[in-house]
């Protein structure tokens, strides 16, 4: 299921891959929020349908963006874990929390605010270093459970 280029321009090429509605927010979910199970993700408020949250899965792991596993304590359930390349996504995340707090707060004035907005604003690369590393312990955590 691999994607379809529509050209070597590397900006289109990654847009190709990530641009659709869900790809995103599958990585910020797992990053942010510490989803990694499909049950995690058919739960949140975003309200992914379980059959393109299948086919996003696939396609994720495929590009080596994720890695699927067995819950150390639970063989039957599958874990999803950001591999380095999906880390590897957190300053785009970032920029993007960064362009919809200061361009689109006053058409969606419900944006999250709060302590880790006001780090975001303050020192973006502070905000995605605490949340990479939060997420590189969680993954040591794991991997020392298996």
């Amino acid at each position: 299921m691999r994607p379809e280029f529509r050209c070597d321009c590397p900006f289109t090429s990654a847009l190709d891959v990530l641009g659709d509605k869900w790809m995103l927010v599958i990585v910020k979910q797992m990053l942010i929020e510490g989803k990694e199970t499909f049950k995690d993700f058919t739960e949140s408020d975003e309200a992914i349908a379980t059959n393109i949250l299948s086919t996003k899965l696939k396609l994720l792991e495929e590009l080596g963006v994720i890695m699927k596993t067995k819950r150390p304590n639970n063989k039957k359930t599958n874990l999803y874990l950001l591999t380095d390349k999906g880390l590897a996504l957190t300053p785009l995340l970032v920029e993007l929390a960064v362009w919809s707090d200061k361009y689109l707060r006053d058409i969606h004035p419900t944006i999250v605010n709060g302590e880790e907005m006001e780090l975001l604003r303050s020192d973006k690369m502070a905000f995605a270093s605490a949340i990479e590393k939060k997420y590189k312990e969680k993954l040591a955590t794991i991997q020392y459970m298996q």
